[in-house]
């Protein structure tokens, strides 16, 4: 298990606050860019290994927090998925010179998507990790009763129990109504790059059958779904990340220096 953190800590300034991150360059090399899951940070499992995978590959690489994530500025109960959006736009535009891959993990899965249509000439590809676009509508909003509906835009949120975490997360009612500005299912995505979705048939967190309906929903001609039948949301077991490994190496071979 990679448990390395050495990459330096740095601290980009965005709208009025800190985002960390951790990364380095590689002259003539794309930038694989790692985004994490809601309440999660740039120091799980998962980062750790696509960081050390650069490494070894030779292509820089750059994760980082959130507002209101790990040691990033902000609350996360405050922040909204298109304030997220435009971190990850800032950490591409302000440290990625060129190409980049993005690696998004469930809410990241979904921020990768927004971000490869507003920067479409610098995305070079995509690679979902039970990726979770539209999640505020349809497992948080559409899930509940009309009764908890009133009551969540009366009291300003709701708490959901969680298996991954201890106690209930709690979900703002600004970050549904917000997310509606950005929900992409509903129609086609103009994503012009390569996409490997991945994603456990045991997630009980994001259904399985998301990953079609995003696949279905891009019309770029080489998008794949890969299915893990023992994989849960978290997809960190030793052999789903040598699936995530390998699936990198896939997908950035056309480009490999």
């Amino acid at each position: 298990m990679i448990t390395d953190t050495t990459t330096p800590l740095s601290f980009l300034e965005h709208d009025g606050r800190k985002l960390a991150y951790r990364g380095f360059l590689v002259e003539g090399s794309p930038t694989i860019v790692f985004l994490h899951g809601h309440g999660s940070d740039m120091d799980g499992t998962k980062a750790l290994v696509v960081e050390e995978w650069a490494k070894h590959q030779n292509f820089g690489c750059i994760r980082f927090d959130y507002t209101g994530h790990g040691q990033s500025d902000g609350n996360m109960h405050d922040a909204t998925i298109g304030q997220w959006k435009a971190d990850c736009i800032a950490i591409i535009d302000q440290l990625v010179p060129g190409k980049c891959y993005l690696v998004g993990s469930s809410l990241g899965g979904w921020l990768m998507l927004l971000v490869a249509m507003a920067r479409s000439n610098q995305v070079a590809g995509l690679i979902g990790i039970a990726a979770a676009p539209d999640f505020t509508e349809e497992l948080i909003w559409n899930t509940m009763t009309p009764d908890q509906q009133k009551a969540m835009a009366a009291s300003g949120q709701i708490a959901v129990p969680n298996p991954y975490v201890e106690g209930d997360v709690i979900y703002p009612y600004q970050l549904i109504t917000e997310g509606r500005d950005h929900l992409v299912l509903g129609g086609k995505m103009p994503i012009s790059c390569p996409v490997r979705l991945l994603h456990g048939m045991k997630d009980e967190e994001v259904p399985w059958q998301t990953a079609n309906r995003i696949a279905a929903a891009i019309p770029h001609k080489d998008v794949q779904v890969l299915f893990d039948a023992d994989a849960n949301h978290r997809f960190s077991e030793p052999d789903q990340l040598d699936t995530l490994l390998a699936t990198m190496a896939e997908i950035t071979r056309q480009t490999k220096p």
